[in-house]
């Protein structure tokens, strides 16, 4: 909501002051539908021009991101911190091939069944049972698996950052694209050259209402727009550097509590549980 807010405002400032201030307010309306089909459109061109089929569907779901936010709350990460303080206590205890049925059908698993959200997350769910599957493998090098899993983050960040750099790539090229549309409008205004002065001037005002709207749609809409899901997949990042942060804690021969504690850490400030609320929800964990 609070995109919104900003967008509404920013249109309120731009086209209330214009307006107050005695501009002439016919010629935007019957200018902006076509100006912002030739250089919306052009933009929608370069877009599919420069990327591919799934860059494009990932754009397209970066744009979700933009009203939604995050995806990961302070209960999400309790969740995932629960989760993983279960499967150390377990290999702990029982040792590591006691967590291999959990991890070789997660789907069955009792104990991804408890928190379905990190279930139905592929990528999360993938990321805890294949390095799980590695400690048990013996593969006790940490700054081994350390490096594979900063590597593999890396990689997602990178690929999950797609969407932003195509959008911020689209609005470098707005404003270029809105003088595109006003050079149209003004060879369309000197096929008019023996019109009336009063006529002239208002296909000049509409060949300018092009340079308005690659500029306006630049700064005030599609930049920010890429800025936004950067910051929303910077911060869904933290979720998974928690997991990495845990297990390899772990490897390092941590007990489960300062191993989940050192993943609490990890988490993003404005979610971060309080030591205290982590302290109830592990107190819940059994490991039968």
């Amino acid at each position: 909501m609070l995109t919104l807010g900003g967008f509404a405002f920013l249109l309120l400032c731009v086209f209330g002051t214009y307006a107050i201030s005695g501009g002439a307010i016919s010629v935007l309306i019957e200018a902006l539908p076509f100006e912002f089909l030739t250089v919306g459109g052009a933009a929608i061109g370069t877009l599919i021009m420069a990327d591919s089929l799934h860059g494009i569907k990932t754009t397209l779901a970066g744009l979700a991101k933009v009203l939604k936010g995050a995806s990961f709350k302070k209960q999400d990460y309790i969740d995932l911190l629960s989760l993983l303080f279960f499967f150390l206590r377990l290999a702990n205890s029982k040792g590591n091939m006691a967590i291999e049925p959990h991890i070789e059908a997660p789907e069955d698993s009792e104990a991804f069944q408890k928190y379905p959200k990190i279930l139905a997350n592929r990528f999360a769910t993938l990321l805890i049972c294949d390095y799980l599957r590695m400690v048990g493998m013996n593969a006790d090098d940490p700054n081994q698996i350390e490096d594979v899993m900063a590597r593999e983050l890396k990689k997602k960040l990178q690929e999950d950052l797609h969407g932003a750099h195509a959008l911020q790539n689209v609005a470098d090229a707005l404003p270029a694209l809105g003088i595109v549309a006003a050079v149209l409008g003004v060879v369309k205004t000197m096929a008019h050259i023996n019109d009336p002065p009063a006529v002239l001037g208002q296909m000049i005002g509409s060949a300018l209402v092009g340079t308005f709207m690659g500029v306006l749609l630049s700064y005030g809409l599609v930049g920010p727009t890429a800025s936004r899901i950067q910051r929303v997949v910077q911060e869904e990042a933290k979720y998974y550097e928690v997991i990495r942060a845990v297990l390899v804690a772990h490897l390092h021969g941590n007990a489960p509590q300062v191993s989940i504690e050192t993943g609490r850490k990890m988490a993003p400030s404005e979610h971060m549980p309080l030591f205290q609320e982590l302290e109830e929800a592990v107190q819940s964990v059994r490991v039968k």
